[in-house]
């Protein structure tokens, strides 16, 4: 009887321990992005709307109508701007873009940020090495962007117009994507 009662024991034990490793390995897939935990098994809206330094970037893809659209199955990749990026745009742009009239010019901005494919850092390097040390990036919105490494574990991105971002924090992986979050605000020609 004492060795059936020491297995019921070791049951509950053995349960905990497989619960809390589970607990363990999700949240090692977690990322911090402004302040809150990026859930891979949430898509990149219902992530980024939690993000403090993405606040801007939610408003400009409501204001958009993109909301369903980054909720599709994707794969996307999405260099996201943070509030600061797009407090170094020149004075009145987001509220330029932000207005109805303007809604097309938001929505070419916006999916000027985002590529096809879920595009990891791994993967980004590995397209800049492939090809000489740069690599183009077809957007969504039929635009260009290149990447190229700067150092062994960083990406730079440059828009059209020769501005330049820098990747702040990689791999933030979504449901129906990735989130590679960028210090400024890519503009197409």
């Amino acid at each position: 009887m004492h060795k059936i009662f020491k297995k019921f024991l070791m049951l509950p034990i053995a349960v905990a321990v497989f619960i809390l490793a589970g607990l363990t390995a999700y949240a090692d897939n977690t990322v911090m992005v402004g302040g809150e935990a990026m859930y891979p098994t949430k898509d990149i809206v219902d992530n980024a709307v939690n993000s403090a330094d993405h606040t801007t970037l939610v408003a400009a893809v409501q204001a958009a109508g993109l909301v369903e659209t980054l909720k599709g199955p994707g794969p996307f990749t999405v260099f996201a701007p943070t509030n600061d990026a797009f407090e170094n745009l020149p004075d009145g742009t987001v509220e330029t873009l932000l207005k109805p009239e303007n809604k097309d010019t938001l929505t070419k901005v916006l999916t000027y940020h985002v590529v096809p494919g879920r595009l990891t850092f791994d993967q980004l390097a590995e397209k800049v090495k492939a090809n000489g040390g740069k690599a183009e990036l077809k957007t969504v919105s039929g635009g260009t962007l290149t990447a190229w490494m700067n150092g062994p574990h960083n990406i730079l991105i440059k828009d059209e117009k020769g501005d330049v971002a820098s990747i702040s924090t990689y791999d933030v992986i979504q449901s129906n994507g990735v989130i590679q979050v960028v210090d400024a605000v890519l503009l197409p020609n």
